[in-house]
């Protein structure tokens, strides 16, 4: 029999009929052994089902403390990275600008010793020459002398004017004291950082201090260390510590804030000339060779 005559022909498999229900979803397989189950429940609110485990989620009085202990250790850590890199900068990177500054001081002052641009060698004179006129009074801000502490192989270019703007980057000469190697109290304040006066509290009786002029070495020895009241100017006076007496001494005196890190205190170096030595002869003796 030809395949046509098949087509229609084969009977439809019966219809069975649905079980009572079919029509609704098939109930979920039954959880086997060892599988957790999460049931739901409805809540009275109408917001759906909620986990039942939802309750144990809810923040507590303790889960807040803990929220506020780790966010309080976040703060505590990024405030001490802040504090370092302060600190860092203080050690490190002020050091390094102080130095930058320094250098360029040096060479201000070389220019404005001399034509030779030399700050250690004093100018030759003819003995036809005229005498020299009188020294300019020093400009604000402006470099006026060298200042050197051996026991700590340090050396600044000291400037005039002792305001924050005169002494960010190097030690500055009180306007009214007297000027190096002069009868009376050359003082110079200076910055308690590791740049400047940081290790000022080391110097001790008999200790050199140099001060470099355009002609001339002033050798100077420490006489006292002391701590002062901030409103203690008097140590600066012509006569340290005897305001109002006509000085008779050539005077140094350094000052700087104490203790490190504050500023409550003032540290004082005293030091007097013990020897004037012309930059003819070289180099002080306690500076080295």
């Amino acid at each position: 029999m030809e395949s046509t005559a098949l087509m229609g022909a084969v009977p439809r498999p019966p219809k069975t009929e649905e079980p009572e229900g079919a029509d609704q979803p098939a109930e979920p397989p039954k959880p086997r052994r060892g599988d957790r189950v999460v049931q739901l429940r409805p809540e009275q609110t109408g917001e759906g089902y909620k986990s039942v485990y939802s309750e144990l989620t809810r923040p507590s009085f303790w889960s807040r403390v803990r929220t506020g202990l780790r966010f309080g250790g976040e703060l505590l850590i990024t405030f001490g990275l802040v504090v370092l890199l302060f600190a860092g900068y203080e050690i490190w990177g002020k050091s390094a600008i102080v130095d930058a500054h320094q250098d360029e001081l040096s060479q201000q002052l070389a220019q404005a010793w001399g034509p030779e641009g030399d700050p250690t060698v004093a100018p030759s004179a003819s003995p036809s020459a005229p005498a020299p006129a009188s020294p300019k009074p020093p400009v604000q801000g402006k470099p006026i002398a060298g200042l050197y502490i051996p026991k700590f192989d340090k050396e600044w270019v000291v400037v005039e004017g002792v305001t924050q703007k005169d002494i960010r980057y190097a030690p500055g000469h009180y306007p009214d004291s007297a000027l190096p190697g002069q009868v009376g109290n050359f003082s110079v304040a200076g910055h308690r950082n590791r740049a400047t006066f940081w290790r000022l509290d080391e110097l001790r009786k008999g200790d050199p201090i140099i001060v470099q002029g355009r002609d001339e070495w002033y050798v100077y020895q420490v006489t006292d260390n002391l701590i002062v009241k901030p409103n203690q100017v008097e140590v600066v006076s012509p006569v340290p510590g005897r305001p109002g007496v006509k000085p008779t001494k050539r005077m140094l005196t350094l000052t700087t804030c104490n203790p490190k890190f504050d500023n409550y205190e003032r540290l004082i170096i005293h030091a007097e000339l013990t020897r004037t030595q012309s930059k003819d002869e070289g180099r002080p003796a306690e500076l080295g060779t």
